[in-house]
């Protein structure tokens, strides 16, 4: 039966599951709060350059593919992918890095000449990586995250032992070479939470890495989120943007609608691809599933301050994603994690698209986002977002050899006040909530109100978790359990 259902927000996820719902042949209308739509992946234009705001990284190819192709589409029918050769680049000190490959063959070659013995030892983990990719993203987040028996497979029960050991055991197993170990750790940082408190199981995002590549979407990611909005439209779905949604309507313990800019507008059905924290606030405290004692206790993936930088001249040393870990990463991570404040020495990474896609700068000059991790929640002024950038840019240039100070056009700065102001983040996380042992599949937050009928919810903070290919996949889990629910 046809039903009007309303989305909040215009996310990944919120787009996806606004064209799942609208090919089941119901009004779908989304509303966001800003002057575009992509939620976190919107973009910057200034004097001719072109910055994504939020994600940079196009990895597991094959989850957008199935998205498309569950329209009778491909990505290609939208945008174009290049390659990177090479993936990255990850610097350990003054002409000390490691430079990633685009093809298994050569990385395991790179890690053989770093530490004798250690290519068959990654020919070997990648296998078990490779086998834990399919087993978790081809089946396993494909589940709503409503039972713990989603879990319980033939496959799983074979490897119930990796989900209680954890990541960074695993690696230190196999490996001596404290940078090879660090590289081999840096994939799992994008599921939220530091290698010793991820499930051993995750080391599927390894393969992601090695095994699938790394991409770049031609003219950036918001090139995905345009290609999702075309689709939205063509299946039926209507966008209106500087929408701020102010309240969610309930009556009789059901959802009917929401008030935007003063209005209200009545549907069947709510779907919320905010943040699901803002989202239950926007309920009477009596309706929330999740009290503030619930997400205090939570493990947050981190907050960043991100800076966006324009340059006169090429940048040289450099690859289109480039890590710094010439700083102690535990020590990073415990400013983030075990006791929040601001890191003393941060890593930081340091993109630049233009190196790739032209259309990211002017001729002849440079697009440069730097971004450090960060704990969500802790203060962010202007004088300490000043300070970090002189830090960072100044051990970029140490370390890169070259002066880049004098060549700056210009620079923007967002950070956790900004996560909060533009995205209702709670404590003005980045990433959403952490894929730690206690925070996966069916303990995650659910996508279905307990207490109100009709109102769902979508995005990082629910299933599977954290990044662009599982804000996807919980666009199709959503859709589907609205489907069933309405059939």
């Amino acid at each position: 039966m046809k039903k009007e259902i309303i989305i909040i927000g215009s996310g990944f996820s919120a787009i996806a599951a606004s064209c799942y719902l609208a090919k089941e042949g119901h009004n779908v209308i989304v509303y966001e709060k800003n002057t575009t739509i992509g939620g976190r992946a919107r973009q910057l234009k200034k004097e001719g350059f072109i910055f994504d705001i939020g994600p940079t990284w196009y990895w597991m190819p094959d989850v957008f593919e199935r998205f498309f192709a569950d329209f009778e589409k491909k990505p290609s029918d939208y945008y174009d992918l290049i390659k990177l050769s090479p993936a990255y680049q990850v610097y350990f000190g003054i002409r000390d890095f490691v430079t990633i490959s685009d093809n298994l063959p050569e990385i395991i070659n790179t890690f053989e000449e770093i530490e004798k013995g250690s290519g068959k030892v990654l020919q070997k983990f990648m296998a078990e990586a490779q086998s834990n990719y399919n087993i978790a993203i081809k089946d396993l987040v494909y589940r709503p995250g409503i039972s713990p028996l989603e879990l319980v497979t033939t496959e799983t029960a074979m490897k119930v032992g990796q989900f209680f050991s954890n990541i960074s055991r695993e690696v230190r197993k196999r490996f001596n070479n404290q940078k090879l170990i660090q590289i081999l750790e840096f994939p799992v940082l994008f599921l939220g939470a530091k290698p010793q408190d991820t499930p051993a199981f995750y080391s599927f995002m390894n393969f992601a890495d090695f095994g699938l590549g790394t991409w770049h979407p031609k003219n950036g990611m918001y090139s995905v989120v345009l290609a999702m909005e075309k689709l939205a439209k063509e299946l039926g779905v209507t966008f209106h943007t500087n929408a701020n949604v102010e309240k969610i309507l309930v009556k009789d313990k059901k959802a009917i609608g929401i008030q935007v800019n003063g209005e209200k507008m009545l549907a069947d059905i709510v779907l919320s691809g905010a943040d699901y924290h803002h989202s239950e606030t926007l309920l009477e405290e009596s309706h929330r599933t999740y009290s503030e004692s619930y997400w205090e206790k939570k493990t947050f993936a981190p907050s960043s301050l991100l800076f966006y930088v324009g340059f006169d001249k090429k940048i040289i040393n450099v690859e289109h994603h480039t890590l710094f870990f010439d700083v102690p990463f535990d020590e990073h991570a415990k400013s983030i994690y075990d006791q929040p404040e601001w890191p003393k020495e941060p890593l930081f990474y340091a993109s630049f698209p233009s190196i790739t896609d032209e259309s990211a700068a002017p001729k002849d000059k440079e697009a440069g986002i730097f971004l450090i991790p960060l704990a969500p929640g802790i203060e962010d002024t202007p004088e300490i977002r000043e300070k970090y950038f002189n830090i960072i840019i100044e051990r970029f240039e140490k370390l890169t050899e070259q002066n880049v100070k004098n060549s700056i056009i210009f620079k923007e700065s967002f950070c956790v006040n900004d996560f909060i102001k533009d995205y209702n983040s709670y404590k003005g996380n980045a990433y959403g909530m952490a894929n730690t042992l206690f925070q996966t599949a069916f303990l995650r937050p659910k996508l279905k109100s307990k207490k109100v009928k009709n109102l769902y919810f979508t995005g990082q903070l629910t299933v599977p978790g954290p990044g662009v290919p599982p804000s996807l996949i919980s666009g199709k889990l959503v859709s589907d359990l609205i489907t069933k629910n309405t059939n």
